[in-house]
């Protein structure tokens, strides 16, 4: 089945937005005609997915009824309360306290006390929505209480289609599960890159219960002419632990949103995100941590390359939510800019509503020095070459790093294809 034209607008958008001249807050996907709904995805063996398609959501219904438990609605005298206050405040001489668009919205889901409202994709909804739709089929993979499971899931990027992956992670109390994702293009017959053009996505729930570890590493190499969405919502309880690992590499275009609940009490998220970006590539980048658990913790990292005329926007929003006493927030980019086009924008955000909270954020963005190009051309190098060159050493650290051999083989290919003679790097006995 051939698809028409989809806009999906306002995707990967900042919980609170900043000035719109900078063209910061969203973004938008199009999806072109004319390419056909086909998934091509293989999950690893001995692993098979089990559980049905609604084991996500069952275990969210099961947290929100041990959440309440623990969080008794207000009573009506707490309520009545809060609205004599609201009513002062709308009465005051300057016109009470002004409430942005992102305070109402906030606002109305904390009130609405639903784990389920709460979860967010980090691309958006909309973008989820379509990639499940031309997944099909759910993945589950799920870990039974004091368990461990190690999965992995290859979604190959076909020419003209649409191949994307739908995938919950349902990790029960005290497990473990590792969870490799590899979104490839494989090489055709003659042993060349096809013309490509085509989308790949995957959109992955993860659920960590009470003391649950939880680790994804995603390994992006494509060709260019492909589209990669890459959504994923987290859910956090006590002392849960989900750590996620990001490597971009390769395509013409990636949206890569995150979206994580620390709802429990010491609950953490790390998240590292590695990326290239060269020729004209574009990358969209988003990430919004919501801490409501005490003493719960985050961290995002993101580390990166720009070369030729790439262009990148990484916006990282942590959000200490009121009651997350004792919680800490951090965020930082390290971008080093190769050429002279490139375009680099970032906004790192920290949004407040409790007090004994600790947020923290930084970048550190800079140009190869002169001293190093000199030092580099006067070794016969040209620009090009040097520019060659740092993103060879980019691909060659993440083949190094690969978390299996179904991901290094990926990054090996697409090094090849970027700078020819790469693969004999990793040829066994050299």
């Amino acid at each position: 089945m051939q698809t028409s034209a989809v806009t999906i607008g306002r995707a990967s958008a900042m919980p609170a937005p900043t000035w719109h001249f900078l063209n910061m807050n969203d973004t938008v996907i199009e999806v072109p005609a004319g390419l056909a709904i086909s998934p091509s995805v293989k999950v690893s063996e001995p692993y098979s997915a089990k559980g049905a398609a609604d084991e996500f959501e069952n275990a969210l219904a099961d947290a929100q009824e041990a959440w309440e438990q623990d969080h008794p609605a207000p009573t009506a005298e707490e309520l009545a309360t809060r609205e004599e206050f609201l009513a002062a405040e709308a009465d005051a001489t300057y016109g009470g306290t002004a409430q942005s668009a992102y305070q109402v919205v906030a606002d109305a889901i904390e009130e609405s006390r639903s784990l389920a409202v709460a979860f967010e994709h980090g691309v958006g909804d909309e973008a989820a929505a379509y990639l499940r739709y031309a997944a099909g089929e759910r993945v589950v993979v799920q870990a039974d209480p004091g368990k461990q499971v190690d999965a992995q899931v290859v979604v190959a990027a076909v020419p003209g289609t649409v191949s994307a992956a739908a995938i919950d992670v349902i990790a029960d109390a005290g497990s473990s599960v590792n969870l490799s994702i590899v979104v490839e293009a494989d090489a055709d017959a003659s042993g060349q890159a096809p013309q490509p053009e085509g989308i790949t996505g995957t959109t992955v729930r993860v659920f960590a219960d009470d003391g649950a570890q939880v680790s994804i590493t995603r390994t992006q190499a494509l060709d260019e002419g492909f589209t990669d969405i890459d959504d994923t919502g987290l859910f956090a309880a006590d002392d849960a632990r989900i750590d996620v690992r990001q490597t971009i590499l390769g395509g013409s275009a990636t949206f890569t949103g995150l979206a994580g609940d620390l709802r429990g009490d010491s609950s953490r998220i790390d998240v590292d995100t590695r990326y290239l970006g060269h020729s004209d590539r574009k990358l969209d980048l988003n990430y919004s941590l919501r801490h409501h658990g005490p003493k719960s913790r985050c961290n995002l990292q993101a580390n990166g390359v720009l070369a030729g005329r790439a262009s990148k926007t990484l916006r990282g929003t942590i959000d200490l939510v009121r009651g997350c006493k004792g919680a800490e927030g951090a965020e930082n980019e390290t971008v080093l800019l190769v050429d002279e086009g490139v375009h680099n924008k970032t906004v790192p955000v920290i949004l407040c509503n409790e007090d004994d909270v600790a947020g923290n954020h930084g970048a550190t963005i800079g140009h190869i020095r002169d001293e190093q190009l000199f030092y580099l051309t006067s070794r016969g190098l040209s620009q090009e070459a040097a520019e060659r060159m740092f993103v060879a050493a980019i691909v060659e650290q993440a083949a190094i790093d690969a978390p299996d051999e179904a991901a290094k083989d990926a990054v090996v290919r697409l090094g090849e294809r970027l700078a020819p003679g790469f693969a004999e790097l990793f040829e066994e006995g050299v």
